[in-house]
């Protein structure tokens, strides 16, 4: 064998042997462009950062981070979803970070938005949760037929959902059942809601099973929830109704709020 390859030394590759190294240079230069021009990860597929943003900033971009962090605005508190990151921005997210285990510093940077494409599906809402999870339980399907466009109603609904998973989070990542979310006007008739219900605007979920009800109204004041209705308080003994109002009005008397 190594006399052969001696004789064929300063020859010119056979034809076959020249054919066969360009192909592999074209295999090569394909698998190469692939590579670089690899889609996106399916985590970005609702929504892409594309700075850090940290204290001062303001954005489109800084609203659609406050709106996946309002689950975490301190006890009591409401994080307004203004695009202006400020205080109440920068504590929420740091908060956020603690959560997970990233460094808490309150900036939003690759960590933090990482963190969040892994909660997030291609739709904008979290993980566990889905719109049709939170849209009425009368048999409509989307969020028209309340007092708000069905884009502003589907919004609130979003928020609604973020917040919920932070609580979810917070409860040891363990499944919260929805009974009720959005009602249209027809359905909250039908099903005796009060004639300013929060569901008519997306705004709210009742919860049953899981958890106990105290241990979900109790969790609720964490997590930027301003209406918190549960046992003791009328028409609630079955239930833990939760919505985003952002004054607070919390009762369920027997477990003690």
């Amino acid at each position: 064998m190594s006399q052969l390859f001696s004789r064929l030394a300063g020859r010119p590759l056979p034809r076959l042997a020249a054919i066969f190294l360009l192909f592999t240079a074209m295999l090569a230069a394909t698998l190469t462009t692939q590579f670089v021009t690899a889609p996106k990860a399916h985590a970005d597929g609702c929504y892409t950062w594309t700075r850090q943003l940290s204290q001062g900033m303001s954005g489109a971009d800084v609203k659609q981070l406050q709106i996946r962090v309002a689950g975490y605005p301190g006890y009591g508190a409401h994080l307004a979803t203004d695009g202006e990151y400020g205080p109440a921005t920068a504590a929420a997210v740091g908060r956020f970070q603690t959560a997970y285990g990233l460094g808490s510093d309150g900036v939003a940077g690759d960590a933090t938005f990482r963190k969040i494409y892994e909660l997030q599906d291609d739709d904008c809402t979290p993980i566990n949760f889905t719109y049709a999870e939170l849209d009425d339980g009368c048999g409509g399907s989307g969020y028209d037929g309340g007092p708000l466009s069905e884009a502003v109603t589907k919004a609130n609904a979003l928020q609604t959902m973020w917040q919920l998973q932070a609580m979810r989070h917070a409860m040891g990542d363990k499944a919260l059942n929805i009974s009720s979310g959005f009602r249209s006007i027809p359905c909250n008739r039908s099903v005796g809601g009060a004639s300013d219900s929060q569901h008519l605007y997306g705004r709210a979920a009742d919860l049953v099973g899981s958890h106990s009800l105290c241990a979900l109204v109790k969790q609720a004041r964490s997590h930027g929830f301003g209406g918190i209705l549960g046992p003791g308080f009328s028409g609630h003994n079955d239930h833990a109704h939760l919505d985003i109002r952002t004054t607070n009005y919390w009762s369920a008397p027997s477990c003690g709020i």
